[in-house]
């Protein structure tokens, strides 16, 4: 003790004690200030090292960011790196300097960027805790954005552990860009919930790579804790009505508009028919009913009567529905007379029909039920008339597959496997209560359920609702009277769109979403001719309730640039799902930009195989769903569909693209139309061979050969002459996507 007062000098000492005492007050202070306005879960705290140094890398939602990871290291002082433009802000400037902040920024000249490397290093060596934000801005898109590679440099020389940080659920806060601004809107809830969840070190010889994948892998963990705060989703409709009962809910094309309230009013009303006189002592109830108001409200009432829906696909075989059928024990159908005389559906056993079902409603019952909507709030609606069971990890729904590749399966989701995807949209769309969805995805079809029906009633905004989707024309009409801003469709279903719908129709349009089939360039380039409007290409998989990626709008002004549109990819992984792609074989893992098959995590994954545990087990291996897709993984992180494994013909020992194939052939003959569809059937002597269905086309067989064969493309992976075989129309599935095992079939039975 002498010596230091020697070394230091009293005075010395004293302003240093001071100064720490001072720091550590204000830190106590923004502690309780942050632990006020927010209600902050912590996980993974174990992994945070007590003592010693620790390089923290987060990922960037917000400004207050920094605020919420020291509240949740009150035992630590932590050196934040801040982009220096808020730095100099003069009427904080003194306070982030006794914070230690270490300014940089992309703007810095190279000197002053390695003096701010090397003092964040320095720190390390010193053994205190330094947090960065590679990502280098606040996300405007709402997706993580790529990792800069800046942080590497800083533990190169270090043995630093990296902590990976994940901020979940601050998207939204005034502080965020959610609606296009920061600061100027009205906080949603009060205190804020956030989760931050901390992960396992990782040594300081990591990449930018590893690092970023190792902070996505926390998003499944963390969107799980929204568990909690979450109901089931007729509950959360029911709270989303009460909060806006007058607004506009849902059309359809044949002229009907209901309010938020007046759907409510009808669901609860049919809940009770449906759960005291129709399908008492029944688990599931089956729906054959198009995207309408009427599929709606069957779909919005069975739930509400605490069972479950099956909408059955009316455009599969009869031996598909009836297997459905069976597998669910379905007893009730609910349909419509209109419908199925329309649609040309046999009548069977166990239909009622909605406008029969509709008409048993006394007035008294819809006035009392009109009053107790208006006047009680949401939890005593909720107890009078529904008086839940379910749970948020309950079954919601069966969707069978569409049997393109083999016999249906029924696949469970839950919940909250539909409500984290609605989420994650809510993350990555900038939406307003002025934004519509025009709905023609049939309800079941997996992004019909979700996107059409769930997401635009658990968010506040209306949805309009046509049941034919190659209905160019009325579609136009229907996108242009209602200014519908959402739209999702094929590939196949947007070519006619190209043709039959005029610029002017379209001109509210800020999402074009495209799925189910990969997208190919001649169609993307003549959407953005006709409508100046990217096409937003998105994947997904009914086991993943649907959605796993997608392309957003790029966010551009004066001074910066964030990619959310990389055309020829499936965009980026929505909010809360990871991916990885691994060896088809031997499932290990491999690095970005090397081809794989594609894993996906997250709380969208489904429960699994309907009365199939040992198929379910094939494809979940540790929470991780593999989707059958060959893909690779860019370094910004987009993902690049190659094709389906199932989609793939194994030739004389090697394996050969089915659509690769199709889109060379596309291009030489210079169309975006699917003109052709590449399949194959078993070979004596190579295994497997080529077949290619085509439909008119201008061109000989034998010049389109003669163009391949000039394109440097292996002779394996050219058809034979007598392989090209013609057909009337490609065969399409209700859905829109390809009919791989029709084609299959047609293809056998030529040959």
């Amino acid at each position: 003790m002498v010596y230091s007062l020697k070394e230091q000098g009293f005075g010395s000492l004293l302003i240093t004690r001071a100064l720490d005492m001072f720091k550590f007050l204000l830190r106590l202070i923004l502690w309780t200030l942050t632990h006020t306005i927010y209600r902050i879960r912590i996980s993974g705290k174990e992994n945070i090292p007590k003592k010693g140094p620790a390089l923290l890398v987060c990922n960037h939602l917000t400004f207050v960011d920094p605020f919420i990871i020291g509240s949740c290291m009150l035992q630590r002082f932590i050196r934040f790196m801040m982009f220096r433009e808020y730095f100099e802000i003069g009427s904080i400037k003194w306070f982030l300097n006794l914070m230690e902040v270490i300014p940089i920024s992309e703007k810095d000249s190279p000197k002053a960027t390695i003096r701010s490397f090397k003092r964040a290093e320095e720190e390390l060596k010193k053994g205190h805790a330094v947090c960065i934000f590679p990502e280098g801005n606040i996300t405007r898109t709402g997706n993580m954005l790529p990792f800069k590679k800046g942080f590497e440099r800083i533990v190169k020389n270090t043995d630093a552990p990296i902590i990976p940080v994940y901020i979940d659920r601050l998207w939204g806060s005034i502080f965020s860009y959610k609606g296009g601004k920061f600061f100027w809107k009205v906080p949603e809830r009060f205190p804020y919930p956030v989760t931050v969840s901390f992960g396992k070190p990782l040594p300081s010889q990591s990449t930018s790579e590893e690092v970023r994948n190792a902070v996505l892998n926390l998003g499944p963990e963390a969107f799980a804790h929204r568990k909690e705060e979450s109901s089931p989703l007729h509950i959360e409709f029911l709270k989303s009505a009460k909060r806006h009962l007058f607004r506009f809910c849902m059309s359809d094309s044949s002229g009907k508009e209901l309010s938020y309230g007046k759907v409510l009013i009808a669901s609860l009303l049919l809940s009770k028919l449906i759960k005291k006189r129709y399908c008492l002592n029944e688990k599931m109830v089956g729906v054959i009913l198009p995207s309408s108001i009427g599929g709606a409200l069957a779909n919005i009432g069975i739930l509400m009567a605490n069972k479950v829906p099956v909408n059955l696909n009316f455009t599969a075989s009869k031996e598909s529905v009836s297997s459905a059928i069976s597998q669910c024990e379905i007893k009730t159908i609910i349909t419509s007379k209109v419908f199925i005389e329309k649609a040309k559906i046999k009548r069977q056993e166990g239909m009622i029909y909605l406008e029969d079902v509709l008409k048993e409603i006394r007035p008294i019952k819809k006035i009392v039920t009109t009053i107790a909507v208006f006047l009680l709030p949401a939890f005593a609606v909720k107890r009078l008339y529904i008086r839940p069971k379910d749970t948020i990890d309950d079954l919601s729904t069966i969707i069978f597959s569409s049997g393109s590749t083999g016999e249906p399966k029924g696949i469970m989701l839950s919940h909250f496997n539909i409500l984290s995807n609605c989420l994650g949209f809510y993350q990555i769309f900038q939406l307003t209560k002025n934004d519509r969805v025009m709905g023609i995805l049939p309800f079941f079809h997996s992004f019909g359920f979700t996107g059409t029906l769930w997401f635009p009633l658990l968010s506040g905004f209306g949805v309009i609702y046509h049941p034919n989707p190659l209905d160019s024309k009325t579609i136009g009409e229907l996108i242009e009277r209602y200014k519908a801003t959402i739209l999702t469709s094929t590939p196949t279903f947007y070519q006619g769109y190209i043709k039959k719908c005029t610029k002017n129709q379209f001109a509210s349009l800020r999402y074009p979403i495209v799925g189910a089939e990969k997208l190919k360039m001649p169609l993307a380039k003549g959407f953005k001719e006709k409508f100046g409007i990217e096409l937003l290409e998105a994947y997904g998989c009914t086991e993943c309730s649907p959605a796993v990626s997608l392309n957003v709008p790029d966010y551009k002004d004066a001074t910066l640039v964030q990619t959310g549109t990389k055309l020829g990819t499936i965009g980026l992984p929505i909010p809360g799902v990871s991916l990885k792609i691994v060896h088809p074989e031997t499932f290990q893992k491999l690095p970005n930009g090397e081809e794989g098959l594609l894993l996906v995590k997250g709380p969208n994954v489904m429960m699994g195989y309907l009365n199939q545990p040992e198929k379910t087990k094939e494809v979940i291996r540790d929470g991780w769903y593999c989707t059958g897709d060959i893909a690779f993984i860019h370094d910004d992180g987009f993902v690049e569909i190659k094709d389906r494994l199932s989609r793939f013909s194994k030739i004389g020992g090697e394996m050969v693209p089915h659509i690769y194939i199709e889109e060379v052939i596309h291009n030489i003959l210079n169309t975006s139309d699917q003109k052709c569809i590449v399949t194959s059937i078993s070979d004596g002597k190579k295994g497997e061979k080529l077949v290619v269905l085509y439909t008119d086309i201008e061109m000989e067989t034998e010049e389109i050969l003669e163009q391949m064969k000039g394109m440097e493309i292996p002779n394996l992976w050219i058809p034979g002459r007598d392989s090209f075989i013609k057909i009337d129309t490609i065969p399409l599935l209700g859905s829109g996507k390809l009919d791989l095992k029709r084609i299959k079939t047609i293809a056998k039975e030529i040959e």
